[in-house]
């Protein structure tokens, strides 16, 4: 399966499955999946710790690599749809209602080529 082809709802339902056939709902209230998405994404940094940013890039060109920080990220990512079905969040429309406060926070024209005002500042100094 693909990101093309599943849907955020095959998703939720495989990590939902595999949760059920282990009675693991008892274990997985939102503090607890709360700390294990900080463990795991943990996790996830520990493979880009001391790298450059241009390293970084390179990680993508080591397969035994790329396999480690896909699992890391699987980890981050199940235990957020775990949390989803846990509160009986939809994603989706999590996603879209935050994009949109993002749009209004961040518009593109003020933004575009920058990570925040103070990097703009930080330009226009050293330009003059």
């Amino acid at each position: 399966m693909s990101d093309s082809e599943t849907t955020l709802a095959d998703l939720k339902r495989l990590v939902g499955d595999f949760v059920d056939r282990r009675d693991w709902h008892q274990f997985h209230s939102p503090k607890n999946l709360a700390m294990s998405m900080a463990i795991e994404s943990a996790e996830l940094m520990e493979h880009f710790q001391w790298l450059s940013a241009e390293q970084s890039w390179r990680v993508a060109d080591d397969s035994a690599k790329m396999t480690a920080v896909s699992d890391e990220l699987a980890d981050v990512l199940c235990y957020g749809l775990a949390m989803a079905n846990e509160l009986g969040i939809d994603l989706s429309a999590a996603v879209h209602a935050k994009m949109a406060k993002n749009e209004r926070k961040y518009p593109a024209e003020e933004y575009r080529g920058r990570f925040g005002p103070e990097d703009g500042e930080m330009k226009r100094k050293d330009e003059g």
